[in-house]
């Protein structure tokens, strides 16, 4: 083997060992996508100006899942990741409350999100991508819930 093939081997090899708090002489540690999804989507939560995660369906399967006896918050509902052995992408979607900067909430939501990934799994977080799919107005909440109440009364007596 000449000396230049020896070193590039062992260059490549010492990038491979390279130890970090999740693979150690003594073992690996794996951390399933759905714990850094449901970090993720906890953390963007958190961040004030964030009305919903996820697409419109997501949202209404997600209000159906709880209203099921025994059924629960779906905490990693529009984010999506992507997860290596030492780092990690994330996805976002989200509904912004009205009012908001959305640039001033997406470096919320990147901050808390890194923030919290890092913190909890020694995974570096590579980028947090947002997408910001509606904005939420008060005033719609209350039209949608007149005309609910107006469909419950009866037509005829």
């Amino acid at each position: 083997m000449s000396e230049t093939q020896s070193r590039n081997t062992t260059a490549v090899t010492s990038a491979e060992g390279a130890q970090s708090p999740l693979v150690t002489d003594l073992g690996r540690t794996t951390i399933a996508d759905t714990v850094v999804a449901k970090i993720a989507g906890i953390a963007a939560r958190e961040v004030a100006g964030v009305h919903a995660l996820g697409s419109g369906t997501a949202r209404a399967v997600g209000a159906l899942r709880e209203r099921i006896p025994g059924g629960r918050t779906n905490n990693s509902q529009g984010v999506s990741v992507e997860v290596g052995e030492r780092q990690a992408a994330v996805d976002v979607q989200l509904v912004a409350d009205y009012g908001v900067s959305i640039a001033d909430l997406a470096q919320g939501i990147r901050r808390n999100v890194i923030s919290a990934i890092e913190r909890m799994t020694s995974l570096e977080v590579t980028e947090v991508n947002i997408e910001v799919q509606d904005v939420f107005l008060e005033q719609d909440n209350q039209d949608q819930d007149q005309s609910q109440g107006e469909r419950s009364e009866p037509r005829v007596q």
